[in-house]
């Protein structure tokens, strides 16, 4: 974390870059598996969301003491985000005021630990960053990071291991305990993710932005800059996952509206070429995806899901404003595989249009920046982070995505990197004599 101190005509501006403490947190997030934790804390102990808490309390201290800053008017995700807080807040009073079960007590404040560690990580990302080119630093950190734990999927699927499962750390334990699943008598990777499907969902995140870095960091090497896209772009198919198939179509049909049409091409040709060779070299393979969606009326996973909306609509109906409070639905009771309607259980409908409206308000606004700009590279981002957010929301439909950390560190980190963007180029539109400290 450097300290940049850039001068100004009437004033000397002092500003923290929170990209060397940002890239820890995305080493932190993707390279130190999921289940290893600090054993005391529980599931709260995963090492990115210690981290993530002293984001936090860093945020607070470098942005919220500041005596002075430029004055950049309301910052729409900071506000959806404070929204949403305010209503987990008032869903866990009102939990706490009322008889409950000593069981759920614990995991309701674990549940608000998360979510503060990922907040941090958002407010961090967002107001920690001041320039465009070292945001785009951190867009190739994340998407260089995103490239290795794809790599590592591709091994685990190569050689029929996990790896991770050796790793053993200091001070960190593991639980529950690994293991490779497989679906259709294929192996499914995980890379460093606690289930194949938050595996999937990261990646899918990833995909608009290793694509646009792939597309747009054109001042490094070819091969460089690509190689985290191709790896990506690889392993998504082999995760025997809906979710990820889901996220990927999603992302890349949002992508597609910002591309030329000429690039639209050569991505469709791409898509239909890597579709042909899948048919020619694991046919069986290709009719396993296929039966995913085929024949989803017999999937056991799919009855799961459907026959848990009665249930959930008894819990909502008992409190249905804001719920029963975050992280009081045990897994013993019925797991949904459906984050929203946890949500609905948890925080009420008023909870969960609030957590909705953080993630329309990113795209919203992302979107609404691509408008005013003119610089080709900046649009594509707005478009990649915007499709990311996009598929990231709606993956959320098929797992409890707030029970597995990278998944929502994640979300909360794009979430961050679209706000980051808005507010520089808001910077960058103010005339120079008009910055403050």
């Amino acid at each position: 974390m450097s300290v940049l101190l850039p001068h100004t005509p009437l004033h000397r501006t002092t500003q923290v870059d929170a990209v060397g403490w940002l890239t820890l947190y995305i080493v932190l997030l993707l390279f130190i598996p999921s289940r290893l934790i600090v054993g005391p804390l529980g599931s709260a102990g995963a090492p990115s969301m210690i981290f993530g808490l002293c984001s936090l309390l860093l945020w607070g201290f470098l942005f919220l003491t500041a005596l002075r800053r430029v004055d950049l008017g309301p910052q729409p995700i900071r506000i959806a985000l404070g929204f949403l807080l305010f209503c987990v807040g008032v869903s866990y009073v009102l939990a706490m005021s009322r008889p409950m079960s000593p069981d759920e007590v614990s995991p309701a404040d674990v549940a608000l630990i998360a979510l503060a560690s990922w907040t941090g990580t958002l407010l961090l990302t967002h107001d920690g960053i001041h320039e465009r080119s070292r945001l785009d630093t951190l867009i190739w950190r994340f998407a260089v990071c995103g490239g290795l734990i794809a790599a590592l999927g591709l091994l685990q699927l190569a050689t029929r291991q996990l790896w991770v499962d050796q790793l053993s750390i200091p001070g960190l334990s593991s639980a529950p305990p690994y293991g490779l699943t497989t679906r259709g008598g294929y192996p499914r990777p995980a890379g460093t993710s606690i289930h194949p499907i938050e595996y999937g969902v990261v990646l899918t995140m990833m995909l608009p932005l290793v694509l646009h870095v792939g597309f747009h960091h054109t001042h490094r090497r070819f091969l460089i800059r690509w190689l985290p896209a191709a790896a990506v772009c690889a392993i998504i198919p082999l995760t025997s996952s809906r979710s990820a198939y889901l996220g990927a179509l999603i992302a890349v049909a949002i992508c597609m509206v910002g591309w030329t049409a000429a690039r639209r091409l050569r991505v469709m040709m791409f898509g239909l070429a890597g579709v042909l060779a899948g048919f020619l070299i694991a046919p069986r393979f290709v009719d396993s995806i296929v039966g995913l969606f085929a024949g989803a009326d017999e999937d056991p996973s799919i009855a799961s899901r459907t026959d848990s909306f009665s249930l959930a609509f008894e819990f909502i109906a008992q409190n249905p404003f804001f719920g029963r409070g975050l992280g009081t639905f045990l897994p013993k009771y019925r797991i949904f595989d459906n984050q929203y309607l946890l949500l609905l259980v948890t925080v009420g409908v008023v909870g969960t249009l609030a957590f909705l409206a953080v993630g329309v308000t990113a795209v919203i606004a992302t979107l609404r920046l691509r408008r005013r700009l003119e610089d080709d590279r900046t649009k594509d981002l707005t478009v990649a982070l915007a499709a990311s957010i996009c598929a990231g929301f709606t993956c959320l439909f098929m797992f409890d995505a707030f029970a597995f950390p990278m998944s929502m560190g994640t979300l909360f980190f794009v979430l961050g990197l679209a706000g980051a963007l808005r507010r520089i180029q808001q910077t960058d539109a103010i005339p120079t004599f008009d910055r403050g400290a």
